[in-house]
């Protein structure tokens, strides 16, 4: 802004920036007190008190995802002390946005901070706002400076933030905390979703729970009588990045069935090339290596590709030698609990796990008619569907939040002490 541009009404010029007339320029060190000094974790009543450390905590949300005492933890070296009230920040890798709200009286690791809000600072606001993008930048900003991913106490005290009235601080803080549940709430259903499709996936896929309509004995058989195997390309990465689309590992691992719009990657191949390696719908690939055992023999059924799609070294294709499944039965029936297993234990494992089309070729798969396999699969994708709805509202409500904060607490858009938005 130009010095003889005006000020918008009801704002004023800071060293920060523009904020609202009513509101302080605070240093953080004014705002938040870092706590001092660390308490023996092995000694009573420490060791019985939960321990918070950064990888407790999922990125950006605020949630605490496990509780453990220090005692369950075998914790030695000194540990901070929180109260309720307090907000416990990771200091390392601040781009990760990991910090809690307690209500709870526990420990904290060595890695984080324990923050006290100080007079006239309501701690759910300054909560939000350790989580707010303004401040994250800055961390992520200073932590850069040594090269090492980490802000300190020092480094903290540079941070000026726009500090509301204490009344609007609350109802800031009350609005965003009411999104916050809303999105918890969506997490938890999202997960209870998730749950049922896979207990009703692992009954519907062995056969122990049949749909209406379905009885008669399944068969039995190896993978190797349903399909051919072939090894992925290899190429240099000079040919990555243009000519035909190539379905690469992550394809594979995020989608059991790929459609044309998974496939971003390309690769500049032969003609040669695309016909020995080339993909087509009702193909099988699977992930080949990798250095989980969660990761390996992944697999994704392939629904739609583009012409002269082929498929990355780090992926097999099993081409279909039969018409006994049906292209939407495979997106799932690879996934059950009793195949996951046959793939795991026929890998072979040194310094990362393999499967290879031999070992793939062994394992059995329990078959029902197209009928029944086109019903299985029908009820698991309207169950897929329904979960794809419901991340996408919880991906709009994330989204909304994180608008809603850089509004809120900018200024930029005003509260009542009530919560109602405050006319311009």
């Amino acid at each position: 802004m130009r010095f003889d541009e005006a000020l918008p009404a009801g704002f004023k010029q800071t060293e920060i920036g523009l904020i609202p007339e009513d509101w302080e320029v605070r240093e953080f060190n004014r705002t938040l007190s870092i706590a001092n000094g660390q308490v023996d974790p092995k000694r009573q009543p420490f060791s019985r008190m939960i321990l918070v450390a950064p990888d407790h905590i999922e990125e950006a949300s605020g949630l605490l995802l496990e509780r453990r005492t220090a005692a369950d933890q075998g914790a030695k070296s000194g540990k901070y002390l929180f109260r309720p009230g307090d907000i416990v920040y990771s200091k390392i890798r601040p781009y990760l946005k990991k910090a809690i709200f307690a209500d709870f009286e526990g420990l904290c690791s060595a890695d984080m901070y324990p923050l006290s809000p100080l007079n006239g600072v309501d701690g759910r606001f300054a909560f939000h706002l350790v989580l707010g993008q303004q401040f994250s930048d800055f961390a992520e900003t200073v932590s850069a400076r040594s090269g090492i991913p980490k802000i300190n106490r020092s480094e903290l005290s540079e941070y000026r933030l726009a500090l509301p009235p204490l009344a609007e601080q609350r109802a800031i803080a009350k609005v965003l905390s009411d999104v916050d549940e809303l999105i918890a709430e969506l997490e938890a259903l999202v997960a209870k979703k998730r749950d049922l499709k896979q207990a009703a996936a692992q009954t519907l896929l062995t056969g122990e729970t049949r749909l209406p309509g379905f009885s008669g004995d399944w068969e039995d058989l190896k993978v190797g009588e349903l399909f051919e195997f072939k090894n992925g390309l290899n190429k240099a990465k000079r040919f990555f990045g243009y000519g035909s689309p190539i379905i690469n590992y992550m394809d594979v691992f995020r989608h059991s069935g790929i459609r044309s719009e998974h496939i971003a990657g390309k690769v500049d191949v032969t003609a040669d090339e695309i016909r020995a390696y080339e993909v087509q719908r009702g193909d099988v690939l699977f992930t080949r290596t990798s250095e989980t055992v969660d990761e390996i023999g992944v697999s994704a059924a392939v629904l739609e590709c583009p012409d002269c799609t082929v498929f990355s070294g780090f992926v097999l294709r099993a081409r279909p030698s039969s018409g006994r499944l049906v292209d939407d039965f495979k997106k799932f029936c690879f996934s059950a609990n009793y195949v996951r297993d046959q793939i795991v234990s026929k890998a072979t494992y040194t310094t990362r796990a393999l499967t290879n089309g031999t070992q793939l070729s062994q394992v059995t798969l329990r078959v029902p008619s197209p009928e029944e396999q086109t019903a299985i699969a029908t009820v698991l994708s309207d169950m897929d569907a329904e979960i794809g709805a419901l991340d996408a509202l919880l991906a709009k409500t994330r989204d909304l939040k994180a608008g809603m904060m850089q509004d809120l607490l900018t200024g930029r858009v005003r509260l009542t002490a009530s919560g109602e938005r405050r006319a311009a």
